[in-house]
């Protein structure tokens, strides 16, 4: 038995939702669009899990978190997938796919054929096992990236209040799971082999100023050093963790965030994969022309760097979701694919965006001595590449998206861009126009801060080239003409 669609989207997390939405927003007829899913729920917004889901008074359940809320838009749930006829296949896994023949195979035997697969099937959390520590199937030890794994970590941080929490990794996931487990009274020790947290992105500088407000909320770190083996009682709880460095740790809970692994084994040897993750061009297309690869998954051209980039951020699979259906539904006016990388978290009362890319020399600004309102420029071969801030307006964060999509040449010392902080984005900005375009002499396409004007050819150019043609048509017609009198 099998059923067939026009589009399928493999993967139920947040790009699937928002692909979702942009599908009807263009059109989708009723059963043409069907979403497998491992998954028991809707597609929802993943980063409530380790933020609103952790609460101890009110948490966040679903459906509040249905995608699309995450972007103030619809809030997706399985009525309205229902009310659009879309097909959501619930709890089901996917065993093998053939992209010759558009066909999925799923673990109880069905068959679904496409016209047009999405792949969205994000990634997975990386094992201790990996690294060659025993021990992650421990009832209180917890990893996060679905909704089975934020309800087993709500209810190990239910019974340790008041105990000891050992936090693997200072990432995003160590970084967000930890606030939260401050915030359940729950007395929490961070280990993680870099110098700082958020190694990937924060500066030296950045990184001691949130770890001092971890500190003073009870937060402890040990650097540099690695997990290397779990204690156990008789129920084969974990009790303790053992260090590299020699330290003994006692844990009530672990929790465990030391990176992921993109989903692509499905795809590997019928897909091009580069960087870890699927490869697709600027309109999130791969090596074959009706599959499409979106979110944690996919590996795209980063068009404002010039190379090909894997994101892990859900601003990402939002938009490459979106972007991926209109060059489906609209591939003549669809354009590349031009995204500014994006990261932000809320942690505490902090709450920080970068836009751009952590590399080159870097300059801080903004008064680091209060914590309130902070941030950092990444400067390289002369240009802006990257933006932090904390404790930003809304209007503060779009102007520096705006100046660090923009490239900037920086004609400034770097003591000046310091002095300067936000100034040196509002400037930038402001002073970007778009040009009149007044008697340009051939055809071309400009680009002026973020917009594009076509320019039209002008006239004398039609002139000339529509005399060139007349005048082979004449010679044309006077050559067929003088060999049909030589046969008459």
């Amino acid at each position: 038995m099998g059923r067939a669609f026009v589009y399928v989207i493999l993967g139920g997390g947040v790009a699937a939702g928002y692909a979702a939405l942009e599908f009807t927003r263009r059109g989708v007829s009723d059963g043409e669009l069907c979403i497998i899913s491992e998954e028991p729920v809707a597609p929802y917004e993943r980063p409530a899990l380790s933020k609103g889901f952790l609460l101890p008074e009110a948490p966040a359940r679903l459906p509040s978190f249905h995608t699309c809320v995450g972007a103030n838009d619809e809030k997706l749930t399985p009525k309205w997938y229902k009310d659009h006829g879309i097909e959501l296949v619930l709890g089901t896994r996917v065993k093998s796919v053939d992209v010759r023949r558009k066909t999925l195979l799923s673990s109880t035997g069905e068959t679904i054929s496409y016209k047009f697969l999405i792949i969205a099937t994000g990634a997975r959390p990386l094992k201790l096992e990996e690294f060659g520590v025993e021990g992650s199937d421990a009832e209180n030890v917890c990893y996060l990236r679905d909704l089975a794994d934020a309800n087993r970590l709500a209810t190990v941080i239910q019974s340790s209040s008041n105990g000891n929490a050992v936090v693997i990794g200072g990432g995003y996931i160590g970084m967000e799971c930890a606030a939260s487990l401050v915030i359940n009274k729950i007395n929490v020790t961070m280990v993680f082999p870099e110098a700082h947290c958020m190694a990937r992105l924060f500066t030296p500088k950045i990184a001691s100023l949130y770890e001092d407000y971890y500190r003073a909320k009870g937060v402890k770190f040990v650097k540099g050093t690695v997990l290397t083996s779990f204690e156990f009682d008789s129920n084969k709880k974990v009790t303790a963790v053992n260090l590299k460095d020699g330290s003994h740790l006692p844990a009530d809970l672990v929790v465990v965030g030391i990176g992921i692994r993109p989903n692509t084994s499905l795809f590997e040897g019928q897909l091009t994969i580069e960087k870890g993750g699927i490869k697709v061009n600027s309109r999130m297309q791969s090596s074959d022309s009706s599959v499409y690869a979106i979110g944690d998954v996919a590996t795209f051209p980063v068009k404002l760097f010039g190379e090909m980039r894997r994101l892990e951020h859900v601003d990402s699979a939002r938009k490459s979701a979106r972007h991926a259906v209109s060059a489906i539904m609209d591939p003549i006016k669809t354009g590349e694919f031009d995204y500014l990388p994006f990261f932000y978290s809320r942690v505490f009362a902090f709450s920080w965006q970068f836009y751009g890319d952590p590399t080159g020399d870097v300059v801080h600004f903004g008064e680091y001595e209060d914590g309130k309102s902070f941030g950092a420029y990444w400067v390289k071969k002369g240009h802006l590449v990257g933006s932090f801030l904390e404790g930003g307006t809304k209007e503060e964060y779009e102007t520096i998206s705006k100046a660090t999509q923009l490239k900037p040449a920086v004609t400034i010392d770097l003591e000046e861009l310091e002095r300067e902080g936000l100034g040196f984005a509002h400037t930038v900005v402001s002073q970007q126009k778009v040009p009149e375009v007044k008697d340009i002499p051939s055809a071309e396409m400009v680009r002026q801060s973020a917009s594009v004007v076509m320019i039209k050819k002008p006239l004398y150019v039609w002139h000339a080239a529509t005399g060139v043609v007349v005048a082979a048509s004449v010679a044309a017609f006077a050559f067929w003409y003088g060999r049909r009198r030589r046969r008459w």
